[in-house]
């Protein structure tokens, strides 16, 4: 029987998302002053301008965002017994594996008459907190400011049952400690529930100002055979080819179970096999790959481009009738998602006024002090030597 793939159909739809931070003053005495910082609800809007209506209202077939991650999740930790309950559910409700759904729908949400309930991406996300941020203020040492010391309360994760994996490192990105090294810089992403880190590309000129461009480490995602520091974000052996697979993280287990995958977009930097199922991808660092464009000075992130990919796992069953077809593991793309963002031209040119123009006067400032300072040492130095040779003629 000729193998069969899953093919991508790809198209664009554009949304604006509101982000704001609100700062709170501390009032306990700690070590290290931190200050609570809680975001505002993140606002997704649709921009009609850039989202044409026929391609918002086309129907498209994918497998539900969240019905199926529910469904199979279930039936990956209910006992054996309980299966046939599964799938007297599943033929209740007349459900099946691939459903058209319009583009509205996968993103904003549909009522699944499995789960009684509204099932979309962004659905239970829209206009919610993400949770309060302490982080600390740089009183005490500048170089920690912008740093998460807690998050929703908590110094470490509750996720991954690892030390290393549940640590909670660096700021959020939105911004790093000043007067940047070019050393690798440590955030925590909690759409992926945990910290990253980012190297030194290049420098670059971002509307008159220098930035320095920070990109994901190629370890970030590799497999464990790879880089052992992962170890501890392999959750299931079978699934991952005794975690040899690289390219993908199992976020389950902040996600109630449910068989979620994250993903740079289109496979970036995983295992070929990530790609021999689907058809339509074609991974590129250019178009696919995360960066922070940051100004050394300050530390604040100017631009960045964050690109991740959720897919969802369904594999074999014996019992399950829809997916008895199914012959082996496969993480099946949902979407991916372009967040970008930079700075408009009005805040660049506060920048260049209020900061750079003021830096670059102090270096002309201190060059010139320089310059004065070897231009009288030079003088002095003239004249003693002038003072001496006529002493030595006087003698």
């Amino acid at each position: 029987m000729p193998r069969r793939f899953c093919r991508v159909e790809q198209f664009q739809w554009w949304w604006r998302k509101d982000l704001t931070h609100t700062g709170q003053d501390i009032f306990p005495k700690r070590t290290s002053h931190s200050t609570p910082i809680t975001p505002s609800p993140s606002c997704c809007h649709r921009a009609p301008s850039l989202s044409p209506p026929c391609r918002w209202e086309q129907r498209m077939t994918k497998s539900p965002p969240s019905t199926w991650a529910w469904l199979y999740g279930a039936y990956s930790l209910v006992p054996k017994p309980l299966h046939a309950v599964l799938e007297n559910l599943i033929k209740a409700s007349n459900s099946s594996l691939f459903q058209n759904r319009t583009v509205g729908e996968m993103l904003w949400g549909y009522y699944d008459p499995l789960l009684k309930d509204n099932i979309g991406l962004f659905s239970p996300y829209n206009g919610t907190y993400d949770g309060i941020y302490n982080v600390f203020d740089g009183k005490d040492d500048i170089s920690k400011v912008g740093f998460i010391d807690r998050w929703r309360g908590e110094s470490v994760l509750q996720f991954w049952g690892d030390k290393y994996c549940d640590m909670i490192n660096g700021t959020d990105a939105s911004s790093f400690p000043p007067f940047l090294d070019k050393k690798p810089l440590y955030f925590f992403s909690s759409d992926i529930c945990r910290s990253v880190s980012a190297g030194f590309e290049q420098s670059m000129d971002l509307k008159g100002i220098e930035v320095y461009r920070y990109v994901l480490q190629p370890n970030t995602l590799a497999s464990p055979t790879v880089n052992p520091d992962n170890q501890c974000f392999c959750r299931n052996e079978v699934i991952t080819n005794n975690c040899t697979l690289a390219g993908v993280l199992d976020i389950s287990s902040c996600q109630a179970g449910r068989p979620i995958y994250i993903s740079l977009a289109h496979f970036l930097g995983g295992s070929q096999s990530l790609l021999e199922n689907v058809k339509g991808l074609n991974p590129s660092e250019k178009h696919h790959g995360t960066y922070f464009d940051v100004e050394p000075t300050t530390g604040f992130t100017l631009r960045f481009a964050k690109r991740i990919q959720v897919n969802m796992m369904y594999g074999p069953s014996k019992v399950i009738t829809v997916l008895k077809k199914v012959k082996e593991y496969t993480i099946f793309p949902l979407v991916w998602m372009n967040e970008t963002a930079s700075v408009d031209d009005a805040t660049a040119d506060m920048l260049k006024k209020e900061l750079i123009s003021r830096i670059e006067m102090l270096d002309i400032i201190q060059k010139a002090l320089l310059g004065t300072g070897v231009a009288i040492f030079v003088l002095c130095l003239i004249s003693y030597c002038v003072v001496r040779r006529n002493q030595s003629k006087i003698v």
